[in-house]
């Protein structure tokens, strides 16, 4: 998996790690950023699409990745979904996927832990810092500018998006947020480009997003207070 043909899941989940610290940020919501990932990039390629509300696959081809592939039989088998509770639901198996294809190729390094000192674990570490910093730089880049946002990938337009809605702070501070609003909504819209339809579901993955930030973080003030 070279680093160019990394999903939109698994550059997500990358962005997350702090390289200074070596730990993942913003755990609570993790999940849920991870699998709107490969919601949205499933989605771009036209392989799921909205009907009467909910999400559905779109014919019966693969991705060739196996976190896609696996999320599109999951959303085949279950019963109707929307975009918002498929953000959620069962979000767990498309982090744990994405975990165990990164450690696959070398990204991530895999360690047995022990959950509460008693049941076995899978824990990870982080074995390529420098392509999460590559990373980091060149997503920075995006939502900074200079480039134009009709000239940026769809992709890479999605990749700002949805990490700024999760508010993933190694990508930007809440001041930078703030500073690059106009941008950040520019490049969601970037992010659905190729069809009307598309630029709905993607407001909604991203939508869908901020509600589990927001509800994690209000759930930390109200145990905290």
């Amino acid at each position: 998996m070279p680093n160019g043909s990394l999903s939109l899941a698994a550059r997500l989940y990358l962005l997350s790690w702090d390289t200074e610290r070596m730990t993942p940020t913003g755990t609570s919501c993790l999940a849920p950023l991870v699998r709107a990932g490969a919601l949205t990039e499933l989605a771009q390629r036209g392989m799921l699409a909205e009907a009467d509300g909910v999400a559905r696959p779109v014919g019966d081809n693969l991705t060739g990745d196996p976190v896609l592939d696996e999320l599109l039989e999951l959303v085949e088998e279950s019963r109707p979904r929307t975009w918002k509770r498929w953000v959620t639901h069962h979000a767990t198996y498309t982090l744990e996927a994405v975990r165990k294809q990164l450690a696959g190729a070398g990204y991530l390094r895999r360690r047995r832990g022990r959950l509460l000192g008693l049941f076995s674990a899978a824990q990870y570490e982080l074995d390529r810092a420098d392509v999460v910093k590559s990373l980091r730089e060149e997503t920075r880049a995006v939502l900074g500018g200079p480039v134009p946002v009709a000239e940026i990938s769809d992709r890479d337009a999605a990749l700002v998006a949805l990490a700024a809605a999760a508010e993933v702070r190694t990508l930007a501070t809440a001041d930078e947020r703030k500073r690059h609003k106009d941008r950040i909504e520019a490049l969601t819209e970037r992010s659905g480009a190729a069809a009307p339809t598309l630029r709905n579901v993607i407001q909604e993955v991203r939508d869908a997003v901020i509600f589990e930030v927001t509800s994690a973080s209000a759930a930390g003030a109200s145990g905290g207070s």
